[in-house]
């Protein structure tokens, strides 16, 4: 929280990190690493589960495993139609349910993770090591995973397609003010005057998205705490469109508070609600709670509003989200108790 505190006072970006890490180690590459770099003995002809977690607040990393094939099976705590690949790409938040089998020559083999590239960020690699079990002779250095490109945005699309002014972010031109009193309290208690529920459902203009040159009213977002309001039990379709405003785009891990949502498409560009929508995938959409909008491009998901409250929808880039990329979805209250908000406990621990 220094580093974000101390970002926002200046207007600028965090300092980058000085490595990644894997369960806590940056890996054999580092001096100060090399006695405890994690390492996972396997027997050969096993298959075996990794539950990855992107716990990094501002990079979207690249995961591979040497010489052996990746099989995601589930992403955010849901089951998703087997993805084969040999890496991933990771967003801040992501978790992913990842098989592979032990079928390599028994030797060692490095996993690996480094950054897709933003405005900033950490150009190093972290390693971990996957060693088969029994009699043989160890390499003096493992095998390493063939890993995208920091700027590889191919890769990205690949993976992902199932002067005294202050640095903000905004969605739909508005950049999210945090109140002093938490939404859910003030909604809950009825206290007016915290936030208001004007949040725009669309743009308040429609311009060139993704263009190289953007016009100047469109630079500066205007400032507040708006959220959105549903009925219960509303059919929701949300298009998070990426803009290159300040020609400074990037791809967006966008994460929803208390709902899971089907992704059913994406593309580069600007969304076009005529043609777009007609590709679709409405059969077997991936359920995640984060999904990664595209450099430049769009992503679209659906969810059934039926889990009343007040619920915070952001960019998982942490410095965008300190920025304003942040909005709340407060949905209403049902016909009856048990689709209602639970009751506030008699008391609340202090923060």
């Amino acid at each position: 929280m220094e580093l974000i505190e101390t970002a926002l006072e200046q207007g600028g970006e965090t300092n980058k990190s000085d490595a990644l890490t894997i369960n806590g180690q940056p890996g054999d590459k580092y001096n100060c690493s090399k006695q405890g770099t994690y390492k996972l003995t396997v027997d050969y002809g096993k298959t075996y589960l990794l539950r990855v977690i992107n716990a990094i607040m501002n990079e979207e990393v690249f995961f591979g495993l040497a010489k052996h094939n990746l099989t995601v099976i589930g992403m955010d705590g849901a089951y998703i139609k087997p993805l084969k690949t040999d890496y991933i790409i990771i967003t801040p938040g992501q978790t992913m349910d990842i098989l592979f089998t032990a079928n390599r020559s028994p030797s060692h083999y490095y996993m690996a993770a480094r950054a897709s590239a933003a405005v900033a960020y950490d150009n190093t690699t972290t390693t971990a090591v996957v060693k088969y079990s029994g009699n043989y002779t160890a390499p003096s250095t493992p095998t390493f995973p063939s890993l995208p490109d920091y700027e590889d945005i191919d890769a990205v699309t690949n993976f992902t397609r199932p002067d005294g002014s202050r640095l903000a972010a905004s969605l739909n031109n508005v950049s999210f003010e945090e109140p002093d009193i938490d939404l859910l309290q003030a909604y809950y208690r009825g206290i007016g005057g915290v936030f208001e529920t004007d949040f725009p459902s669309v743009p308040p203009r429609f311009f060139n998205f993704t263009a190289d040159e953007m016009p100047d009213n469109v630079l500066i977002p205007l400032k507040g705490t708006k959220v959105k309001v549903l009925k219960f039990n509303s059919t929701v379709e949300i298009v998070f469109q990426g803009t290159n405003v300040q020609k400074a785009a990037e791809n967006h891990p966008m994460h929803l508070h208390g709902y899971s949502f089907y992704v059913v498409g994406s593309g580069f560009g600007n969304f076009n609600n005529v043609t777009d929508p007609k590709s679709y995938n409405l059969v077997d959409p991936p359920e995640v709670n984060t999904v990664g909008v595209p450099k430049n491009g769009w992503a679209a998901i659906r969810f059934r509003a039926d889990n009343p409250g007040v619920w915070f929808m952001h960019c998982h880039l942490e410095r965008h989200s300190s920025w304003g990329m942040d909005t709340a979805i407060i949905v209403k209250n049902g016909t009856t108790r048990l689709t209602s908000m639970r009751r506030a406990p008699h008391h609340l621990n202090p923060c």
